[in-house]
């Protein structure tokens, strides 16, 4: 892999983002709007039971994390999209780069503009509502990686299924960390789920991070192997979703819809 070339990715979105100020607006604006609503629900909840659970960190933890999560993700299929709506994802792969250097300039993309909207959730929840990362000690750093790792699986396999389908294909891509959400258990523990959903959420490394996240809150430690198990998951969907993006890829190369793709191919 050369390391030239992931760079070179990485600089054309910021390139991007410096010649468009308004690209750098949504890094910011949704998850400031998601930390301040929510902020103030927890205080109001708080207000009405002065000896219940903590709300800050179960709820605005919860929010914080969750929203880290779809920044990831956003950030490697908003990249993705970018080279579709200028109509230079052909034009890509007229130069020397391979489709693993392309993936990986997604991912380090995302890490970029997740890193800008981490910072204003952080500073938010710190400042306006008393909440800090530390809060959560060690285990903050096992739970931020989780999401991390499979936010970038979903963000691949998101942009796989954009590519495979077409550009009109997109609207199936937003919606995906709402839908996401229930099987989470994001805001209420796994065992108020139906059993279905149970082994559904077993299968999503985000519902471990916010178990460990209310077993904190209820003084609960974190048990190291459901950390690692998790880890093991993303990691493993990882692998699965940038296999799923080379096939399809490879499959566009043979069938000819790579020299198609626009904006106008829908399948």
């Amino acid at each position: 892999m050369n390391l030239r070339r992931v760079s070179a990715i990485v600089l054309r979105q910021i390139d991007l983002m410096r010649s468009s100020p308004t690209r750098v607006v949504p890094l910011v604006a949704w998850v400031a709007i998601d930390i301040v609503l929510w902020g103030f629900i927890t205080r109001y909840l708080g207000s009405l039971s002065a000896h219940g659970p903590d709300f800050t960190l179960t709820l605005l933890g919860a929010v914080l994390l969750w929203d880290f999560f779809g920044r990831i993700m956003q950030g490697v299929t908003t990249a993705f999209f970018e080279d579709v709506w200028s109509r230079s994802f052909l034009n890509l792969f007229a130069s020397p780069i391979n489709v693993s250097e392309y993936v990986a300039g997604l991912v380090a993309t995302s890490v970029l503009t997740s890193c800008i909207s981490l910072a204003v959730m952080l500073l938010l929840a710190r400042f306006a509502f008393g909440l800090s990362l530390l809060a959560f000690g060690l285990p903050a750093a096992g739970f931020l990686a989780v999401l991390f790792l499979f936010g970038i699986a979903l963000g691949i396999f998101a942009s796989a299924v954009v590519l495979r389908l077409g550009p009109a294909s997109e609207w199936l891509v937003w919606p995906i960390p709402a839908l996401l959400s229930p099987f989470a258990a994001v805001f209420y523990p796994l065992h108020v789920l139906p059993q279905w959903m149970q082994w559904v959420a077993h299968a999503l490394p985000p519902a471990y991070v916010f178990e460990g996240l209310r077993a904190l809150a209820a003084g609960h430690g974190v048990q190291p192997g459901t950390l690692l198990l998790a880890t093991t998951l993303a990691l493993l969907q990882i692998a699965l979703a940038l296999g799923f993006f080379v096939r399809v890829f490879r499959g566009a190369i043979r069938s000819g819809l790579l020299a198609r793709y626009s904006a106008e191919s829908v399948a």
